[in-house]
């Protein structure tokens, strides 16, 4: 049995299971104990895993002490585990279904989840119980029976507890639970949930049908890829399946909000938003795995959010495409006492100048593809070029999103370098309107010696992270990822080695030097690491790619997921999770890494 800490589980003991609309967190010990309804960025119904008192959550579990291990049905988000003790074996199927083209979805109920018990061996007793708190545990739950059937609702949402040879259920003191033993029997426990509408009571047969085809839906998802970490690809590929938000196109960064990069600290944040920093790794893992309906969903969704603040771009977008995310503290005790706990996030009102570069990148990658760019979206891309070149001199929050006021930083002028170099190639292309090719060839030129005359450092034989500082920066990676041409030959192949050097502890890579406006230590960032590792395979050094990335696919937890980052020294799990930029880094690093293995 895993031991939980004042009641939370280790954020490496959680796997995700989701139906492209929401996604619930399932603890090693059986616990949901997080789950937004209807959609990911909508206020938690279970949020034990921000505050283990008051937050609620769906257990289910042995009674007696037990041995279990757990993975996803192959090609699939639908997780298996399996429970042993003393006196039997049983088996448990969690997922969240996919309304099956059997049944009208009219039918269906609008989310389900799926809790499915089957003995093995022997005979094993289980406990289960359901304890909502609606609305992220700020408002009054009601919990009761209608025509029989336990339900709980607030205001404009409610759930059904559907049980079948699952024991009796029982209703008391907010909770919904019920007890049974397993002897080669089947028992289903489903939470069929609505908002603002009705609910629908499923049959058995219903369920039992929508699982299956949810099996065999995902089994259809595939991928092309063919290399040496083909397991932990699917899986990166599949969790960020999940996060994309199939009403929409939309992809989240995370399915959480709040979850720390220092256990106590206040590094918490609301990451249920789509970044247009993720926008070119996105375009890119998604093309080249052959996923090409995603891409042009995620490439449409983008132009249509972006285009309520055009030219201007936003750091982040709700998922429906709005513009709004005010930040707020709410009223929870936080993951281990860290607080603040949040929703919404500051930084869609900062100025970030990266993205413009990771927008036209994204274009450049659709276009490549062989997509066509129509003509009201192509004049909108060379009106947000013309943008840059007006305000590409400013400083800035930076891709990592300061706190401490603005910056000249490197890695911000390299993307705007990359946002007009792409606008230029797509001009003479024909994508883009040309006329103003001229312009962005004359201020590339000058970003480029400001970056070589004020962000670069002969103490440190690196770019450094913002003119007139020595710190490093891992995000000066993406010089190299994304093709930035410096004027001095050699020096992106310099900051590489520099940031490796300096800003490595082992496998892991912290994401700078330096303060940052916030009290307080943060792990190492995740996704910086798999940069590396691409950086490494792009400058040449293919075996030292090679060692790195076997050493960081490692590092996953039982079933395949990674968080934001990761405790260098304990190896726990810290941040939001599962985080898609994480897994972003995963995908293109393999994919960059993987054409050298035979060199």
């Amino acid at each position: 049995m895993d031991e939980r800490t004042e009641g939370y589980a280790p954020l490496r003991d959680y796997a995700a299971i989701g139906d492209g609309r929401t996604i619930a967190l399932v603890a090693k010990d059986g616990s949901i104990d997080w789950l937004c309804l209807p959609h990911l960025d909508s206020s938690a119904v279970f949020a034990g895993l921000l505050d283990a008192k008051r937050g609620g959550a769906f257990s289910l579990a042995p009674t007696v002490p037990y041995d279990m291990h757990r993975h996803y049905l192959e090609g699939t988000n639908v997780l298996e585990a399996t429970f042993s003790t003393d006196t039997g074996t049983a088996r448990v199927t969690d997922a969240m279904t996919i309304p099956s083209a059997g049944w009208s979805a009219d039918l269906c109920p609008e989310r389900e989840l799926v809790r499915c018990v089957e003995g093995v061996a022997g005979v094993v007793s289980f406990h289960w119980s359901v304890a909502p708190r609606f609305h992220n545990a700020q408002a009054r739950t009601r919990i009761g029976r209608r025509d029989g059937v336990p339900m709980a609702w607030c205001r404009g949402d409610a759930f059904a507890v559907c049980s079948w040879d699952a024991g009796l259920p029982n209703v008391m003191n907010e909770e919904i639970f019920g007890t049974f033993s397993t002897a080669g029997s089947r028992a289903l426990v489903v939470l069929s949930a609505a908002h603002g509408k009705p609910l629908v009571l499923p049959a058995r047969s219903e369920v039992e049908a929508r699982l299956e085809t949810t099996i065999a839906w995902w089994k259809s998802w595939t991928i092309t890829y063919d290399g040496p970490w083909r397991e932990a690809v699917e899986r990166s590929a599949l969790a960020l399946k999940l996060l994309v938000h199939a009403p929409s196109g939309a992809v989240a960064a995370a399915a959480t909000t709040s979850l720390p990069e220092e256990i106590g600290g206040e590094r918490n944040w609301d990451y249920r938003f789509s970044w247009v920093r993720d926008s070119a790794f996105i375009l890119s893992a998604l093309l080249q795995l052959g996923r090409s309906d995603e891409a042009e969903a995620f490439f449409w969704w983008v132009m249509h959010a972006s285009q309520r603040t055009h030219p201007r771009l936003q750091v982040l977008y709700r998922l429906d495409g709005g513009s709004r995310a005010t930040e707020r503290p709410i009223d929870l005790a936080g993951y281990q006492q860290s607080r603040p706990v949040r929703v919404g996030n500051g930084a869609a009102d900062q100025v970030q100048l990266d993205i413009y570069g990771d927008l036209l990148q994204a274009a450049w990658l659709f276009a490549g593809a062989g997509n066509p760019i129509d003509a009201d979206i192509a004049r909108r891309l060379a009106e947000i070029a013309d943008l840059v070149c007006r305000i590409w001199t400013e400083p800035d929050a930076g891709l990592w999103e300061v706190r401490s006021g603005p910056q000249h930083f490197t890695q911000s002028k390299i993307m705007c370098w990359i946002a007009l170099d792409r606008a230029i190639r797509l001009g003479e292309r024909g994508a883009l309107p040309s006329g103003h090719v001229g312009q962005w060839r004359e201020q590339a030129t000058k970003i480029q010696t400001f970056l070589e005359e004020r962000c670069w450092s002969e103490t440190k034989r690196s770019y450094v992270r913002f003119a007139g500082t020595e710190d490093l920066d891992a995000s000066l990676l993406l010089g190299v990822l994304f093709g930035y041409v410096p004027l001095v030959e050699g020096r992106l192949e310099a900051t590489v080695e520099a940031i490796r050097v300096e800003l490595s502890h082992g496998l892991l890579v912290h994401r700078y030097a330096g303060e940052d406006g916030l009290a307080g230590q943060e792990g190492a960032f995740l996704a910086c690491s798999f940069w590396l590792a691409e950086a490494l395979a792009r400058v040449g050094r293919h075996q030292e790619a090679l060692d790195l990335m076997d050493g960081l696919v490692a590092l996953a937890n039982d079933v395949g997921l990674f968080a934001e980052e990761i405790d260098p020294t304990s190896g726990a799990f810290l941040g939001n999770l599962p985080q898609a930029l994480t897994h972003l880094g995963l995908i293109n690093a393999a994919l960059a890494v993987q054409p050298n293995v035979s060199k």
